[in-house]
C-alpha cells in the first residue's frame, strides 16, 4: 500500500483546488490502494483563537485591498477554468485553523479522514462556516461518522493540543513552507496544487511498479 500523506490547512483555497483535482484523478482509478493521510499545517499559526474579520485579514497580510485582489487573481482564473466553485463573499471570518486540525486527526482515528476534510473544505469556501467555532466542527463531525457527544467532549479538552502543534512544527523543520505538500511513500514531495492529469500519471505509474513488483515475486 502506497502512502500519501497531505500537508494542507483547511482555510487554504489552494488546498482546496488540490483536493478537487486529487478527488477527480482517484475517482479515476477507484482500483487504488493509497492510503491517504491528512497532517496539519497551520497557515496562520499565531491567528486569534477568536479568528480575525476576513477583510481585516487580506488587507494585515497582503498590505492593501487592492494587492489583495490582485493576490487571489490567479485563484479566481483557476476556480473558474475548472468549474470549481468557492463563495469568497460568504467568508466573514478567518478562523484559527488548530482545532478544525485536531477534528481532522481525531477523523484519521476513526477512518473518516477523507470525509471530514471534505466537510471542512465544503463548510469554509461554500457555505462560508467559521470553522474556528466549536459548534460547526461538530456539526461537521457528526455529518461525517463522528460521535457528536465525543467531539464535544474533546473539543472542550485539550486532548492532542500539543501533538497536532507538533507534527505541524516538525513538517516546517523538515522544509515544508506552504501547502498543499504531498509526501508520497515517505519519499517524494510534490509541492503545489496539481491538475487532475499530473495524479492520473503519477497512478498510473505507481500502480504499473506494484503490478511489476508483483509479478517478480509470484
Amino acid at each position: 500500500m502506497v502512502k500519501f500523506e497531505i500537508f494542507s490547512d483547511p482555510i487554504c483555497p489552494w488546498c482546496y483546488i488540490a483536493k478537487k483535482w486529487l478527488d477527480r484523478a482517484l475517482e479515476a482509478y477507484p482500483e487504488h490502494n493509497f492510503n491517504i493521510e491528512w497532517k496539519p499545517f497551520q497557515l496562520n499559526p499565531y491567528m486569534p483563537v477568536e479568528g480575525m474579520a476576513r477583510q481585516d485579514y487580506l488587507d494585515k497580510k497582503f498590505g492593501s485591498r487592492q494587492q489583495a485582489i490582485e493576490a487571489y487573481k490567479l485563484i479566481v482564473e483557476t476556480l473558474v477554468k475548472n468549474k470549481i466553485n468557492i463563495d469568497f463573499a460568504a467568508i466573514e471570518k478567518t478562523p484559527n485553523t488548530l482545532n478544525a486540525h485536531r477534528l481532522i486527526f481525531w477523523a484519521g482515528i476513526e477512518g473518516v479522514q477523507t470525509r471530514v476534510v471534505s466537510g471542512l473544505f465544503n463548510a469554509y469556501f461554500r457555505d462560508g462556516k467559521d470553522i474556528g467555532c466549536h459548534d460547526v466542527l461538530v456539526e461537521i463531525a457528526s455529518k461525517h461518522g463522528l460521535r457528536r457527544e465525543l467531539i464535544e467532549k474533546l473539543l472542550s479538552s485539550n486532548e492532542d493540543r500539543e501533538h497536532v502543534k507538533n507534527i505541524d512544527t516538525k513538517a516546517r523543520q523538515s522544509g515544508i513552507k506552504g501547502v498543499p505538500m504531498f509526501i508520497i511513500d515517505h519519499t517524494y514531495a510534490v509541492s503545489g496544487a496539481q491538475p487532475t492529469q499530473f495524479w492520473m500519471e503519477v497512478f498510473s505509474e505507481i500502480m504499473e511498479n506494484q503490478e511489476f513488483v508483483s509479478s517478480k515475486t509470484n
